[in-house]
C-alpha cells in the first residue's frame, strides 16, 4: 500500500505548537504557572457559562441524531463491515478517551467536594457524602462522552462516506469547506483535495493548529498529573524517596512504551496494548472489590447512580448563581474544558477504528459503555477509599489538600497484597498512559499526513517520531509551579477554541447529512 506522505505544513505547526507551549514552562516555570492561573480564571469568570451550555446543546443534539433516520447510516456504506471486534473497539475508544487521569481521579475526587460541596451543603456531612459519590459519575459521565462523540462523528461521515482525502479535524467542516458538494452516491470522486489553496485551506489549517494546540494541552494534563502518581507508586512500592529522576525516568519508560505501540500500528501495537489494558483493569477492579468492603461498595455505588441520575438535569445546569462557591468554576468547567480539549484527537482516533459501524452504534456505544467503564472505577476505587477515611484507616480527605498523587498511592498501598496490588496498579497506570499517548502519536501523524486512504496508516517513523515528542510537555509541566492547578488550567486555555468550533461543526455535519441523504 502506498505511505502517505508527510504534510509538511502541518508538520511544521505542530512542531511549533510543541515547543511554543512547552519551552516558555522550562524556561520560566513559575512565572508560566501563574499566567496560565490567571488565564484560567479570566476565561472562567467569562466563558464559563458558555461551556455549560455548550455541553448541553451537544448532548440534546447527539441524542436527536442516534434515534434520528441519520442514526442508521453505516460508516462506509452499506456493505462496510467492522474493522475490529466490539471488545477490540471499545478498548481502544475507552483506553483513549480516559487515559490515566481515571486512575488519578477515581480514588480521590470524591474527597475534594466532601470537604468542599456544591448546592451549598454542609461540608463532611450526608448530604457533602451524597454529592461527593456522585458528581464523579457525572463528570465521566454522559455529558463527557458526548463530546468525544461530536467530533468522532463529524470526522468519520466525511472520511468514510464523501471520501474526505485528510484524517483530521478539518475534515469534520467537509460540508462547510469543501465547494459544491454534491450527494455522495454522486459524488464519488470529489474530495477535499479539489479544494482551492485559497480561503478553505487557510481555515483548514487554523482548525488543525487548534487541534494540535488542543491535543498537547489534554494530553499533556492527563500525563502530568499521571506521572507523579507512578512515581509516588513506586516509591511506595520500593520503599525510597520520590526525585524528579523518578519522574523523568517514569515518562521514559512511558514513552518507550507507547513509541514501541504505535511503531507496529493500529492492529499489531495499539490494539493488542489496549485489549490487555481492559483485562488488567477488569482484573484489578474485581479483586478490589473481592478483598475491600465488598457489601459496602456495593450499596454506596447503587445509592451513587441513582443520586446522580435523579439529579443529573440540576447538575448539567447548576450554576451558582446565588453562590460564593468556586465549585463550578474549579471543578465542571474543568472538566468539559478537558474533553472539549481531549475531543478533537479521540474524535479523530475512535473516527479511524469506527468503519462499518452505524452512527447510532457509536454514539451509544460511546456515551453508555464508556460512561460505565469510568463508573466502575469510581464506584469501587472511590468508595474503598472513602471506606478507608470513614473508619479511619487512612485520612484521605487531609492527604488530598497536601499531596494529591500521594494520596492515591497510600489508598493502593491499603489494599491486601500491597506489593502485588501497587505492581498492578503502576503497570496499569503506565499502560493507560501509554493507549492515551499513542492514540495521539497516532492522531498527529495522521493530521500531519497527505491523503491518508481509507484503511491505510501514517508512516511508521512518522508515527514514532510523535510518540517521542509528545514526551516533551509533560516533562515542562512536572516543572511549573501550581501543581495541580496549573495542570487543570492549561487546559482550560486550550480547549475555549474547540468549544467555538463544536457549534459549527454541528452546522457542518448537519449540511453534509442532510446534502447525501436528502430523502
Amino acid at each position: 500500500m502506498h505511505t502517505p506522505k508527510i504534510d509538511r505544513a502541518n508538520f511544521t505547526i505542530a512542531i511549533f505548537v510543541v515547543f511554543m507551549v512547552g519551552l516558555p514552562l522550562f524556561i520560566w516555570p513559575s512565572a508560566s504557572g501563574d499566567l496560565i492561573l490567571q488565564i484560567y480564571n479570566w476565561i472562567a469568570d467569562h466563558f464559563g457559562l458558555a461551556y455549560q451550555w455548550g455541553v448541553i446543546g451537544i448532548t440534546i443534539f447527539l441524542v436527536w441524531l442516534a434515534f434520528s433516520p441519520y442514526g442508521k447510516i453505516k460508516l462506509g456504506g452499506a456493505a462496510a463491515e467492522p474493522e475490529f471486534s466490539t471488545f477490540s473497539w471499545f478498548g481502544m475508544l475507552f483506553s483513549a478517551g480516559v487515559g490515566a487521569g481515571l486512575l488519578y481521579w477515581a480514588p480521590i475526587e470524591w474527597a475534594f467536594y466532601f470537604t468542599d460541596p456544591p448546592f451549598g451543603a454542609e461540608p463532611r456531612s450526608v448530604a457533602a457524602y451524597q454529592w461527593a459519590t456522585s458528581y464523579g459519575l457525572f463528570h465521566w459521565g454522559i455529558a463527557a462522552w458526548a463530546i468525544y462523540a461530536l467530533p468522532t462523528i463529524a470526522i468519520a461521515y466525511p472520511y468514510y462516506n464523501q471520501k474526505a482525502r485528510h484524517l483530521r479535524l478539518s475534515t469534520a467542516f467537509h460540508g462547510m469547506l469543501a465547494q459544491n458538494t454534491l450527494p455522495a452516491q454522486n459524488n464519488m470522486s470529489q474530495t477535499t483535495q479539489d479544494m482551492p489553496h485559497t480561503t478553505q485551506d487557510i481555515l483548514s489549517r487554523l482548525l488543525d493548529f487548534l487541534f494540535m494546540l488542543a491535543l498537547l494541552a489534554g494530553a499533556g494534563t492527563s500525563m502530568g498529573l499521571a506521572i507523579p502518581m507512578v512515581s509516588d507508586c513506586l516509591a511506595l512500592l520500593f520503599d525510597i524517596d520520590r526525585s524528579k529522576m523518578l519522574d523523568m525516568g517514569v515518562v521514559l519508560i512511558c514513552v518507550a512504551l507507547f513509541a514501541f505501540s504505535v511503531y507496529w500500528g493500529l492492529e499489531k501495537g495499539i490494539r493488542k496494548l489496549a485489549d490487555l489494558n481492559i483485562i488488567l483493569a477488569i482484573l484489578f477492579l474485581i479483586i478490589v472489590l473481592c478483598i475491600g468492603p465488598t457489601i459496602f461498595i456495593l450499596r454506596l455505588g447503587t445509592e451513587s447512580i441513582g443520586f446522580m441520575f435523579a439529579n443529573f438535569i440540576s447538575m448539567l445546569t447548576y450554576t451558582e448563581s446565588l453562590e460564593r462557591s468556586p465549585f463550578v468554576k474549579d471543578w465542571t468547567i474543568f472538566y468539559w474544558a478537558w474533553w472539549f480539549a481531549y475531543a478533537p484527537f479521540i474524535g479523530l482516533f475512535i473516527a479511524r477504528i469506527s468503519r462499518g459501524r452505524t452512527l447510532r452504534q457509536v454514539i451509544l456505544s460511546m456515551c453508555f459503555f464508556g460512561s460505565l467503564g469510568s463508573w466502575l472505577f469510581f464506584l469501587i476505587i472511590g468508595n474503598y477509599a472513602l471506606h478507608l477515611d470513614l473508619k479511619m484507616i487512612l485520612d484521605v480527605t487531609t492527604m488530598v489538600q497536601t499531596n494529591p498523587s500521594r494520596a492515591v498511592a497510600e489508598i493502593i498501598a491499603t489494599l491486601p497484597l500491597r506489593h502485588f496490588m501497587l505492581g498492578i496498579f503502576i503497570l496499569l497506570s503506565i499502560i493507560f498512559i501509554a493507549t492515551t499517548y499513542d492514540s495521539a502519536s497516532y492522531s498527529l501523524a495522521s493530521a500531519a499526513s497527505r491523503k491518508l486512504a481509507i484503511g491505510s496508516h501514517p508512516a511508521r517513523w512518522h508515527r514514532m517520531f510523535w510518540a517521542f515528542v509528545l514526551g516533551f510537555l509533560p516533562l515542562a509541566l512536572l516543572s511549573v509551579s501550581g501543581g495541580i492547578k496549573t495542570a487543570k488550567s492549561l487546559v482550560l486555555v486550550a480547549s475555549l477554541p474547540i468549544l467555538i468550533i463544536s457549534a459549527i461543526m454541528c452546522f457542518s455535519l448537519l449540511k453534509s447529512l442532510r446534502q447525501s441523504h436528502a430523502h
